[in-house]
Protein backbone atom coordinates (compact mmCIF):
# COMPACT_ATOMS: atom_id res chain seq x y z
CA UNK A 1 0.00 0.00 0.00
CA UNK A 2 1.26 3.46 -0.81
CA UNK A 3 1.98 5.88 2.03
CA UNK A 4 -0.84 8.42 2.42
CA UNK A 5 1.59 11.28 3.06
CA UNK A 6 3.64 10.34 0.00
CA UNK A 7 0.55 10.29 -2.23
CA UNK A 8 -0.65 13.63 -0.84
CA UNK A 9 2.70 15.29 -1.48
CA UNK A 10 3.27 13.68 -4.89
CA UNK A 11 -0.15 13.56 -6.52
CA UNK A 12 1.07 14.43 -10.03
CA UNK A 13 3.85 11.83 -9.87
CA UNK A 14 1.41 9.19 -8.61
CA UNK A 15 -1.08 10.00 -11.38
CA UNK A 16 1.67 9.72 -14.02
CA UNK A 17 2.91 6.42 -12.56
CA UNK A 18 -0.60 4.97 -12.64
CA UNK A 19 -1.00 6.05 -16.27
CA UNK A 20 2.28 4.32 -17.09
CA UNK A 21 0.99 1.20 -15.34
CA UNK A 22 -2.34 1.28 -17.22
CA UNK A 23 -3.92 1.39 -13.76
CA UNK A 24 -7.11 3.18 -12.80
CA UNK A 25 -6.45 6.04 -10.40
CA UNK A 26 -9.14 8.47 -9.24
CA UNK A 27 -7.05 11.52 -8.37
CA UNK A 28 -10.15 13.64 -7.79
CA UNK A 29 -11.57 11.14 -5.30
CA UNK A 30 -8.28 11.00 -3.43
CA UNK A 31 -8.10 14.79 -3.20
CA UNK A 32 -11.72 14.95 -2.01
CA UNK A 33 -11.27 12.26 0.65
CA UNK A 34 -7.96 13.73 1.80
CA UNK A 35 -9.58 17.16 2.23
CA UNK A 36 -12.50 15.66 4.14
CA UNK A 37 -10.13 13.73 6.35
CA UNK A 38 -7.98 16.74 7.18
CA UNK A 39 -11.05 18.92 7.78
CA UNK A 40 -12.40 16.32 10.20
CA UNK A 41 -9.09 16.14 12.05
CA UNK A 42 -8.86 19.93 12.25
CA UNK A 43 -12.44 20.21 13.50
CA UNK A 44 -11.84 17.41 16.01
CA UNK A 45 -8.73 19.10 17.39
CA UNK A 46 -10.52 22.45 17.61
CA UNK A 47 -13.45 20.97 19.54
CA UNK A 48 -11.12 19.10 21.88
CA UNK A 49 -9.27 22.34 22.64
CA UNK A 50 -12.56 24.12 23.28
CA UNK A 51 -13.74 21.32 25.55
CA UNK A 52 -10.51 21.37 27.55
CA UNK A 53 -10.72 25.16 27.98
CA UNK A 54 -14.36 24.98 29.07
CA UNK A 55 -13.65 22.17 31.53
CA UNK A 56 -10.97 24.30 33.16
CA UNK A 57 -13.29 27.31 33.13
CA UNK A 58 -16.14 25.42 34.82
CA UNK A 59 -14.09 24.86 37.95
CA UNK A 60 -13.14 28.52 38.14
CA UNK A 61 -16.78 29.60 37.63
CA UNK A 62 -17.94 27.27 40.38
CA UNK A 63 -15.37 28.72 42.76
CA UNK A 64 -16.50 32.23 41.82
CA UNK A 65 -20.14 31.30 42.51
CA UNK A 66 -21.26 31.92 38.91
CA UNK A 67 -23.50 28.86 38.68
CA UNK A 68 -25.44 30.09 35.65
CA UNK A 69 -22.34 30.51 33.52
CA UNK A 70 -20.94 27.21 34.82
CA UNK A 71 -24.15 25.44 33.75
CA UNK A 72 -23.92 27.06 30.30
CA UNK A 73 -20.35 25.83 29.94
CA UNK A 74 -21.39 22.34 31.04
CA UNK A 75 -24.13 22.35 28.41
CA UNK A 76 -21.62 23.35 25.75
CA UNK A 77 -19.26 20.55 26.85
CA UNK A 78 -22.13 18.08 26.40
CA UNK A 79 -22.78 19.47 22.92
CA UNK A 80 -19.11 19.13 22.05
CA UNK A 81 -19.18 15.49 23.15
CA UNK A 82 -22.00 14.77 20.70
CA UNK A 83 -20.24 16.71 17.93
CA UNK A 84 -17.03 14.77 18.50
CA UNK A 85 -18.92 11.47 18.20
CA UNK A 86 -20.42 12.61 14.89
CA UNK A 87 -17.07 13.85 13.58
CA UNK A 88 -15.39 10.62 14.66
CA UNK A 89 -17.99 8.61 12.73
CA UNK A 90 -17.43 10.80 9.66
CA UNK A 91 -13.68 10.45 9.94
CA UNK A 92 -13.94 6.65 10.30
CA UNK A 93 -16.01 6.45 7.11
CA UNK A 94 -13.58 8.67 5.22
CA UNK A 95 -10.62 6.65 6.52
CA UNK A 96 -12.30 3.44 5.34
CA UNK A 97 -12.90 4.92 1.88
CA UNK A 98 -9.31 6.15 1.75
CA UNK A 99 -7.98 2.75 2.80
CA UNK A 100 -10.11 1.00 0.16
CA UNK A 101 -8.78 3.42 -2.46
CA UNK A 102 -5.16 2.84 -1.46
CA UNK A 103 -5.61 -0.94 -1.12
CA UNK A 104 -6.69 -1.03 -4.75
CA UNK A 105 -3.82 1.15 -5.95
CA UNK A 106 -0.68 -0.64 -7.24
CA UNK A 107 2.87 0.10 -6.19
CA UNK A 108 4.91 2.94 -7.65
CA UNK A 109 7.27 1.64 -10.35
CA UNK A 110 10.96 2.05 -9.72
CA UNK A 111 12.84 4.68 -11.73
CA UNK A 112 14.76 1.72 -13.16
CA UNK A 113 11.57 0.09 -14.50
CA UNK A 114 11.27 0.80 -18.24
CA UNK A 115 8.17 2.72 -19.31
CA UNK A 116 5.99 0.75 -21.71
CA UNK A 117 2.42 -0.28 -22.49
CA UNK A 118 2.54 -4.07 -22.38
CA UNK A 119 4.69 -7.21 -22.72
CA UNK A 120 5.83 -6.11 -26.16
CA UNK A 121 7.77 -3.27 -24.52
CA UNK A 122 9.79 -5.49 -22.16
CA UNK A 123 13.51 -5.13 -22.98
CA UNK A 124 15.75 -8.17 -22.94
CA UNK A 125 18.55 -8.01 -20.37
CA UNK A 126 20.60 -11.13 -21.15
CA UNK A 127 20.56 -14.68 -22.47
CA UNK A 128 22.16 -17.91 -21.36
CA UNK A 129 22.66 -20.87 -23.68
CA UNK A 130 21.28 -21.19 -27.18
CA UNK A 131 17.89 -22.52 -28.33
CA UNK A 132 18.02 -26.31 -28.63
CA UNK A 133 18.50 -27.65 -32.15
CA UNK A 134 17.34 -31.10 -33.28
CA UNK A 135 18.23 -33.30 -36.25
CA UNK A 136 14.70 -34.73 -36.10
CA UNK A 137 11.20 -33.29 -35.75
CA UNK A 138 10.80 -32.53 -32.01
CA UNK A 139 7.51 -33.07 -30.22
CA UNK A 140 5.64 -30.83 -27.79
CA UNK A 141 5.51 -31.97 -24.18
CA UNK A 142 1.71 -32.33 -24.41
CA UNK A 143 2.27 -35.01 -27.07
CA UNK A 144 5.46 -36.65 -25.83
CA UNK A 145 4.39 -36.83 -22.17
CA UNK A 146 1.29 -38.96 -22.85
CA UNK A 147 3.24 -41.15 -25.32
CA UNK A 148 5.73 -41.92 -22.57
CA UNK A 149 2.95 -42.55 -20.05
CA UNK A 150 4.22 -39.88 -17.65
CA UNK A 151 1.53 -37.21 -18.22
CA UNK A 152 -2.19 -37.93 -18.47
CA UNK A 153 -4.35 -34.98 -19.41
CA UNK A 154 -7.52 -37.01 -20.01
CA UNK A 155 -7.52 -38.52 -16.54
CA UNK A 156 -6.87 -35.08 -15.07
CA UNK A 157 -10.06 -33.88 -16.74
CA UNK A 158 -11.92 -36.99 -15.56
CA UNK A 159 -10.86 -36.52 -11.94
CA UNK A 160 -11.21 -32.75 -11.59
CA UNK A 161 -11.99 -30.97 -14.86
CA UNK A 162 -10.20 -28.94 -17.49
CA UNK A 163 -6.74 -27.56 -16.69
CA UNK A 164 -5.91 -30.29 -14.20
CA UNK A 165 -3.14 -32.81 -14.87
CA UNK A 166 -2.20 -36.28 -13.65
CA UNK A 167 1.45 -37.36 -13.53
CA UNK A 168 2.35 -41.03 -13.39
CA UNK A 169 5.43 -43.19 -12.98
CA UNK A 170 8.56 -41.35 -14.01
CA UNK A 171 6.51 -38.19 -14.50
CA UNK A 172 5.58 -38.18 -10.84
CA UNK A 173 9.14 -39.00 -9.87
CA UNK A 174 10.52 -36.23 -12.06
CA UNK A 175 8.18 -33.71 -10.41
CA UNK A 176 9.32 -34.84 -6.97
CA UNK A 177 12.97 -34.81 -8.05
CA UNK A 178 12.70 -31.25 -9.33
CA UNK A 179 11.13 -30.03 -6.09
CA UNK A 180 13.85 -31.61 -3.96
CA UNK A 181 16.62 -30.42 -6.27
CA UNK A 182 15.34 -26.82 -6.23
CA UNK A 183 14.93 -26.74 -2.45
CA UNK A 184 18.35 -28.31 -1.84
CA UNK A 185 19.96 -25.80 -4.19
CA UNK A 186 18.32 -22.77 -2.60
CA UNK A 187 19.03 -23.88 0.96
CA UNK A 188 22.67 -24.45 0.00
CA UNK A 189 22.74 -20.77 -1.00
CA UNK A 190 21.46 -19.50 2.34
CA UNK A 191 17.67 -19.76 2.12
CA UNK A 192 15.74 -21.18 5.08
CA UNK A 193 13.15 -23.77 4.04
CA UNK A 194 9.57 -23.67 5.35
CA UNK A 195 6.60 -26.02 5.09
CA UNK A 196 3.41 -23.98 4.82
CA UNK A 197 -0.39 -24.22 4.77
CA UNK A 198 -1.93 -24.33 1.30
CA UNK A 199 -4.74 -22.06 2.47
CA UNK A 200 -4.64 -18.48 3.75
CA UNK A 201 -7.10 -16.13 5.41
CA UNK A 202 -8.30 -12.78 4.09
CA UNK A 203 -5.83 -10.75 6.13
CA UNK A 204 -2.89 -12.76 4.80
CA UNK A 205 -4.06 -12.43 1.20
CA UNK A 206 -4.53 -8.69 1.68
CA UNK A 207 -1.03 -8.33 3.09
CA UNK A 208 0.70 -9.38 -0.11
CA UNK A 209 -1.77 -7.65 -2.43
CA UNK A 210 -3.86 -10.55 -3.75
CA UNK A 211 -6.90 -9.00 -2.11
CA UNK A 212 -9.04 -7.13 -2.76
CA UNK A 213 -8.08 -6.68 -6.42
CA UNK A 214 -7.53 -10.28 -7.57
CA UNK A 215 -10.24 -12.22 -5.76
CA UNK A 216 -11.67 -13.51 -9.05
CA UNK A 217 -8.39 -15.30 -9.78
CA UNK A 218 -8.49 -17.38 -6.60
CA UNK A 219 -10.30 -20.42 -5.27
CA UNK A 220 -12.21 -19.81 -2.04
CA UNK A 221 -13.56 -22.25 0.55
CA UNK A 222 -16.84 -22.05 2.44
CA UNK A 223 -14.83 -21.10 5.54
CA UNK A 224 -13.60 -17.92 3.77
CA UNK A 225 -10.11 -19.33 3.31
CA UNK A 226 -8.30 -19.04 -0.01
CA UNK A 227 -6.18 -21.67 -1.75
CA UNK A 228 -2.85 -19.92 -2.14
CA UNK A 229 -1.79 -18.81 -5.65
CA UNK A 230 1.88 -18.90 -4.59
CA UNK A 231 3.97 -19.52 -1.46
CA UNK A 232 4.90 -15.83 -1.59
CA UNK A 233 1.66 -15.18 0.29
CA UNK A 234 2.60 -17.33 3.27
CA UNK A 235 6.35 -16.73 3.33
CA UNK A 236 6.04 -12.93 3.22
CA UNK A 237 3.33 -12.89 5.90
CA UNK A 238 5.36 -14.99 8.35
CA UNK A 239 6.39 -11.74 10.06
CA UNK A 240 3.22 -9.72 9.48
CA UNK A 241 2.57 -7.33 12.35
CA UNK A 242 6.06 -7.84 13.76
CA UNK A 243 8.92 -5.43 14.43
CA UNK A 244 12.18 -7.14 13.54
CA UNK A 245 15.66 -6.30 14.77
CA UNK A 246 18.12 -5.13 12.12
CA UNK A 247 20.51 -7.83 13.33
CA UNK A 248 18.00 -10.43 12.07
CA UNK A 249 17.99 -9.01 8.54
CA UNK A 250 18.15 -10.02 5.79
CA UNK A 251 15.84 -13.01 5.88
CA UNK A 252 16.00 -15.38 2.90
CA UNK A 253 13.18 -17.95 2.78
CA UNK A 254 12.16 -20.71 0.39
CA UNK A 255 9.28 -23.18 0.26
CA UNK A 256 7.56 -25.68 -1.97
CA UNK A 257 3.78 -25.51 -2.13
CA UNK A 258 1.03 -26.52 -4.50
CA UNK A 259 -0.43 -23.38 -6.07
CA UNK A 260 -3.99 -22.76 -7.20
CA UNK A 261 -5.25 -20.18 -9.69
CA UNK A 262 -8.65 -19.69 -11.24
CA UNK A 263 -6.99 -17.99 -14.24
CA UNK A 264 -10.13 -15.92 -14.81
CA UNK A 265 -10.12 -14.21 -18.18
CA UNK A 266 -7.27 -16.33 -19.60
CA UNK A 267 -9.34 -18.63 -21.82
CA UNK A 268 -7.46 -19.56 -24.97
CA UNK A 269 -4.06 -18.55 -23.59
CA UNK A 270 -1.53 -21.37 -23.25
CA UNK A 271 -4.26 -23.88 -22.44
CA UNK A 272 -2.33 -26.85 -23.83
CA UNK A 273 0.00 -28.88 -21.66
CA UNK A 274 1.53 -27.79 -18.37
CA UNK A 275 1.88 -24.06 -19.03
CA UNK A 276 -1.38 -22.70 -17.62
CA UNK A 277 -3.28 -25.00 -15.25
CA UNK A 278 -5.45 -24.54 -12.16
CA UNK A 279 -3.11 -26.48 -9.84
CA UNK A 280 0.67 -26.57 -10.12
CA UNK A 281 3.76 -27.00 -7.98
CA UNK A 282 6.23 -24.20 -7.37
CA UNK A 283 9.29 -23.53 -5.28
CA UNK A 284 9.27 -19.92 -4.11
CA UNK A 285 11.91 -17.54 -2.79
CA UNK A 286 11.14 -14.59 -0.49
CA UNK A 287 13.42 -11.98 1.03
CA UNK A 288 12.83 -9.52 3.87
CA UNK A 289 15.55 -6.87 3.82
CA UNK A 290 16.62 -3.34 4.69
CA UNK A 291 15.49 -0.73 2.13
CA UNK A 292 19.03 0.23 1.16
CA UNK A 293 19.87 -3.29 -0.03
CA UNK A 294 16.64 -4.34 -1.74
CA UNK A 295 17.69 -3.73 -5.35
CA UNK A 296 20.96 -5.60 -4.86
CA UNK A 297 18.91 -8.39 -3.30
CA UNK A 298 16.70 -8.42 -6.40
CA UNK A 299 19.74 -9.00 -8.61
CA UNK A 300 20.96 -11.88 -6.43
CA UNK A 301 17.48 -13.44 -6.24
CA UNK A 302 17.22 -13.37 -10.03
CA UNK A 303 20.66 -14.99 -10.20
CA UNK A 304 19.40 -17.73 -7.84
CA UNK A 305 16.51 -18.46 -10.21
CA UNK A 306 18.89 -18.48 -13.18
CA UNK A 307 21.22 -20.83 -11.33
CA UNK A 308 18.55 -23.55 -11.32
CA UNK A 309 18.20 -23.34 -15.10
CA UNK A 310 21.96 -23.29 -15.61
CA UNK A 311 22.40 -26.40 -13.50
CA UNK A 312 19.65 -28.08 -15.54
CA UNK A 313 21.29 -26.94 -18.78
CA UNK A 314 18.14 -25.21 -20.05
CA UNK A 315 18.50 -22.16 -22.35
CA UNK A 316 16.80 -19.02 -21.08
CA UNK A 317 16.67 -15.27 -21.25
CA UNK A 318 15.98 -12.51 -18.72
CA UNK A 319 13.72 -9.57 -19.48
CA UNK A 320 12.89 -6.46 -17.45
CA UNK A 321 9.15 -5.91 -17.22
CA UNK A 322 7.92 -2.48 -18.27
CA UNK A 323 5.51 -0.31 -16.29
CA UNK A 324 2.52 -1.68 -18.20
CA UNK A 325 3.37 -5.30 -17.41
CA UNK A 326 4.72 -5.41 -13.83
CA UNK A 327 2.63 -7.00 -11.12
CA UNK A 328 0.36 -5.12 -8.73
CA UNK A 329 2.76 -5.13 -5.74
CA UNK A 330 6.01 -4.80 -7.66
CA UNK A 331 8.23 -1.79 -8.17
CA UNK A 332 10.66 -3.65 -10.42
CA UNK A 333 10.49 -7.14 -11.91
CA UNK A 334 12.71 -9.46 -13.92
CA UNK A 335 11.11 -12.36 -15.74
CA UNK A 336 13.22 -15.41 -16.50
CA UNK A 337 11.97 -17.19 -19.62
CA UNK A 338 12.99 -20.72 -20.58
CA UNK A 339 13.27 -21.91 -24.18
CA UNK A 340 10.36 -24.15 -25.25
CA UNK A 341 10.78 -25.73 -28.70
CA UNK A 342 7.01 -26.31 -29.01
CA UNK A 343 6.45 -22.55 -28.97
CA UNK A 344 9.67 -21.76 -30.81
CA UNK A 345 9.94 -19.07 -28.16
CA UNK A 346 10.90 -18.29 -24.57
CA UNK A 347 8.17 -18.72 -21.92
CA UNK A 348 8.11 -17.35 -18.37
CA UNK A 349 9.33 -19.77 -15.73
CA UNK A 350 10.23 -17.32 -12.96
CA UNK A 351 9.27 -13.79 -12.01
CA UNK A 352 11.48 -11.97 -9.47
CA UNK A 353 10.15 -8.75 -7.96
CA UNK A 354 11.13 -6.05 -5.51
CA UNK A 355 7.96 -4.87 -3.78
CA UNK A 356 9.82 -2.22 -1.73
CA UNK A 357 7.74 -1.31 1.37
CA UNK A 358 4.40 -1.81 -0.41
CA UNK A 359 3.56 -5.19 1.15
CA UNK A 360 5.24 -4.39 4.47
CA UNK A 361 2.99 -1.35 4.87
CA UNK A 362 -0.12 -3.46 4.21
CA UNK A 363 0.88 -6.10 6.75
CA UNK A 364 2.57 -3.86 9.33
CA UNK A 365 6.06 -5.38 9.09
CA UNK A 366 8.78 -3.08 10.43
CA UNK A 367 12.32 -3.20 11.75
CA UNK A 368 14.36 -1.23 14.26
CA UNK A 369 17.98 -0.11 14.11
CA UNK A 370 18.63 2.06 17.19
CA UNK A 371 22.18 2.89 16.10
CA UNK A 372 21.03 4.57 12.89
CA UNK A 373 17.48 5.90 13.45
CA UNK A 374 14.81 6.41 16.08
CA UNK A 375 11.59 4.45 16.05
CA UNK A 376 10.95 1.92 13.30
CA UNK A 377 10.91 1.69 9.49
CA UNK A 378 9.15 -0.60 7.06
CA UNK A 379 11.20 -3.45 5.63
CA UNK A 380 11.36 -4.17 1.91
CA UNK A 381 10.05 -7.51 0.62
CA UNK A 382 11.01 -9.45 -2.51
CA UNK A 383 9.68 -12.62 -4.08
CA UNK A 384 10.63 -14.87 -6.96
CA UNK A 385 9.85 -18.27 -8.44
CA UNK A 386 12.62 -20.74 -8.01
CA UNK A 387 11.07 -22.30 -10.15
CA UNK A 388 7.61 -23.17 -11.47
CA UNK A 389 7.97 -26.96 -11.41
CA UNK A 390 5.49 -27.94 -14.12
CA UNK A 391 6.97 -25.53 -16.61
CA UNK A 392 10.44 -26.80 -15.73
CA UNK A 393 9.27 -30.35 -16.43
CA UNK A 394 7.82 -29.22 -19.77
CA UNK A 395 11.14 -27.59 -20.66
CA UNK A 396 13.10 -30.73 -19.76
CA UNK A 397 10.80 -32.99 -21.77
CA UNK A 398 11.05 -30.80 -24.84
CA UNK A 399 14.73 -29.80 -24.70
CA UNK A 400 16.07 -33.22 -23.64
CA UNK A 401 13.97 -35.41 -25.95
CA UNK A 402 15.82 -37.98 -28.03
CA UNK A 403 15.19 -39.29 -31.53
CA UNK A 404 13.89 -42.59 -30.13
CA UNK A 405 11.20 -40.77 -28.11
CA UNK A 406 12.97 -41.05 -24.77
CA UNK A 407 14.02 -38.15 -22.54
CA UNK A 408 17.52 -37.77 -21.20
CA UNK A 409 17.46 -36.84 -17.52
CA UNK A 410 19.67 -33.78 -16.81
CA UNK A 411 22.83 -34.95 -15.05
CA UNK A 412 22.10 -32.93 -11.91
CA UNK A 413 18.76 -34.74 -11.48
CA UNK A 414 20.03 -38.31 -11.93
CA UNK A 415 20.75 -38.78 -8.17
CA UNK A 416 17.24 -37.51 -7.38
CA UNK A 417 15.82 -39.99 -9.91
CA UNK A 418 17.45 -42.98 -8.24
CA UNK A 419 20.09 -43.25 -10.96
CA UNK A 420 17.63 -43.18 -13.88
CA UNK A 421 19.33 -41.51 -16.85
CA UNK A 422 16.59 -41.86 -19.48
CA UNK A 423 12.82 -41.81 -19.28
CA UNK A 424 11.40 -44.33 -21.73
CA UNK A 425 7.86 -45.40 -22.67
CA UNK A 426 6.08 -47.19 -19.85
CA UNK A 427 2.82 -49.04 -19.38
CA UNK A 428 -0.30 -46.89 -19.11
Amino acid sequence: MLDLKFVRENQEAVAEAMRNRNAAWDAALFAKLDEQRRDAIQREESLQAERNALSKQIGELMKAGDAAQADASKARVAEIKDELVAISDTRDKVDEQMRDLLLGTPNMPSDATPVGKDENDNPEVRRWGTPTQFDFEPKAHWDLGPELGIIDFDRGVKLAGSRFVVLGGMGSRLERALISFMLDTHTSRGYKEWWLPAMANTETMTGTGQLPKFEDDMFKTRENLYLIPTAEVQLTNLHAGETLDVADLPKHYTAYTPCFREEAGSAGRDTRGLIRVHQFDKVEMVKVVEPETSYDELESMTADAENILQLLGLPYRVISLCTGDIGFSSAKTYDVEVWLPSYDAYKEISSCSNCTDFQARRMGMRYKDPEHFKGTRYVHTLNGSGLAVGRTMAAIIENYQQIDGSIKVPDVLVPYMGGVEYIRPESQ
